[in-house]
């Protein structure tokens, strides 16, 4: 059996190395239109900034293993520029021909460079390929750059962003939205600006990109933004012309239609990875999500079905992610609040505030978890922001979702325990907990900073109200409440915070036991509306 792969990336090489590994016979042959495979795409940012210092190690896998270990035939500088569907052949830019009896499209992704007025006036770089990371940092070497200006505030825009700063660039980031990082909710990203701002990144949100000067980025505002450079990370598009030209169906944003096997619509052609569209896992709707694990895979998925070896399903994608920015760390599984609204469909919220282990035991960091949700519990999406145990608490979120679990598993998750590591009740299980009291009706959480008429109650400790607290804000200790509830109008709603969020809950709870019944509870306490309004 002849097989081609046309692409090096994840999918198709993570392909290649399961094929063979079910059948030694065949004869597989990677077709590579650049002179690099199996690189480490996501680690292309920490090599610009000297993290990754080895070029070596950027190579996940070399030339050698494939050809050695595997026995497949990579072809390097080797652009496919047709399939010939009928006759089950591509044939690359120098002329050859590779016939083939499954063809497996491992397009990927790249970087979208929309024109750009004056783009000649300074130099510019995207970061796909290691070839590009080569190009940046030989650039600030022998030209000494000073400033930089990066144009995009996603994955990418955010970690080359940060490596400037490593290596001593003074950094600018443009977005046009609001926001950096949009599969983070604007109450979660809030923590991740802060921190950029204060490792030095001056952020222009809500701004695009206008033209380019000599020396300046010119912003739509008419802000003008020094840079001797400009990395743009606006974001991605498939890379499908080959498909479309082979009348391979492609969805309206260009994406490839597969079946649930990774198949085309076209006999014994499969694609993966970036360039394929695929089953938004809480909406269901078709969607493009650039993440190496789906494209890994799905590689494997298509060489398992391809040998016939119990294939198996592809079951759409949750987009569950993480990014490192400076200090902090940010991730995600599902949908967040404006795509859920965007697919109309109805959720449900929490938020708290925990810590990533034990507090008693020494350097506890700060841990922000939220969690989407519907009426029935299913969970539809999570997002962590902090400085340490943001990964794990994701990942546990992300399994229980994957695996069809609601809140009360989070609530219920058995999970390590010892003093450096968590508590006694995980941040997992806290949100699950606080989602299940808001569920039986204990406490009803408030999530805005818009407190029109209501009465906020600041039940922390009289010290610590008269350093900073709320406009307009009233004091009583939750200590004192039950002893100073005349204080307080039954007529009004009002609204009670803590530090976090746990002592507010029990201060609802005092009220709502007592006659008041407009009470509400601030989801994160002070930390989150600190955070929310910096």
């Amino acid at each position: 059996m002849k097989i081609v792969v046309v692409g090096g990336g994840a999918g198709g090489a993570s392909f290649a190395a399961r094929m063979r590994r079910l059948d030694d016979k065949a004869e597989i042959t990677i077709l590579e239109k650049t002179d690099e495979t199996s690189i480490a795409s996501c680690g292309l940012p920490y090599f610009v900034g000297d993290v990754i210092s080895d070029r070596e190690n950027m190579q996940v896998a070399k030339l050698a293993l494939f050809k050695n270990l595997f026995n497949i035939d990579i072809k390097l500088n080797a652009e496919v520029v047709k399939i010939d569907t009928e006759n089950k052949a591509v044939m690359t830019f120098s002329g050859e021909k590779y016939e083939y009896d499954k063809l497996v499209l491992s397009l990927g992704a790249e970087p979208f460079v929309p024109q750009i007025d004056g783009i000649e006036n300074m130099p510019h770089f995207v970061l796909k390929h290691l070839a590009d990371a080569d190009k940046i940092k030989a650039f600030i070497k022998q030209n000494n750059v000073k400033s930089a200006a990066v144009v995009g505030g996603g994955f990418i825009g955010v970690e080359i962003a940060e490596n400037l700063v490593h290596l001593g660039l003074k950094t600018s980031l443009i977005e046009l939205a609001s926001q950096v990082l949009m599969p983070l909710d604007e109450d979660m990203v809030c923590q991740i600006h802060t921190e950029m701002k204060n490792k030095g990144i001056d952020l222009y949100l809500g701004d695009g990109l206008k033209k380019i000067e000599p020396q300046k980025v010119v912003l739509n505002s008419g802000a003008k933004v020094d840079a001797e450079m400009v990395i743009l990370a606006i974001g991605v598009k498939p890379n499908t012309y080959l498909a479309k030209e082979a009348s391979i169906a492609l969805t309206e944003r260009g994406s490839i239609k597969t079946n649930e096997f990774m198949q085309t619509n076209i006999a014994d052609i499969y694609a993966c990875g970036d360039s394929v569209a695929v089953k938004d896992f809480v909406s269901g709707n078709e969607v493009m999500i650039a993440l190496a694990g789906p494209a890994n895979r799905q590689g494997r998925l298509i060489a398992d079905h391809i040998a016939g070896k119990n294939p198996y399903p592809y079951n759409a994608t949750q987009g569950t992610g993480i990014v490192k920015v400076f200090g902090l760390t940010a991730a995600f599984t599902g949908n967040n609040e404006k795509q859920l609204q965007k697919s109309g469909v109805s959720y449900e919220k929490m938020l708290i505030w925990g810590n990533s282990h034990a507090g008693y035991y020494p350097d506890a960091k700060a841990l922000t978890i939220k969690v989407l949700y519907d009426a029935k519990g299913k969970i539809l999406g999570a997002q962590a922001v902090g400085s340490e145990g943001v990964d794990k608490r994701i990942d546990v979120i992300a399994t229980i979702m994957r695996l069809g679990g609601t809140v009360e598993d989070l609530r219920d998750a058995e999970l390590c325990y010892a003093p450096p590591y968590s508590g006694a009740k995980d941040p997992v299980n806290m949100i699950g907990m606080a989602i299940c009291n808001a569920r039986d009706g204990l406490v009803k959480p408030y999530f805005s900073n818009d407190f029109s008429d209501m009465v906020v109650l600041d039940v922390r400790p009289e010290a610590v109200y008269n350093q900073e607290h709320i406009n307009g804000a009233i004091n009583i200790p939750a200590g004192q409440l039950r002893n100073r509830l005349a204080e307080l109008p039954k007529n009004k709603t009002i609204m009670v915070h803590c530090f976090k969020g746990y002592t507010s809950y029990v201060a609802a709870r005092i009220l709502l036991q007592n006659g008041f019944d407009k009470v509400l509870s601030y989801a994160g306490g002070w930390q989150q509306y600190k955070a929310m309004t910096k």
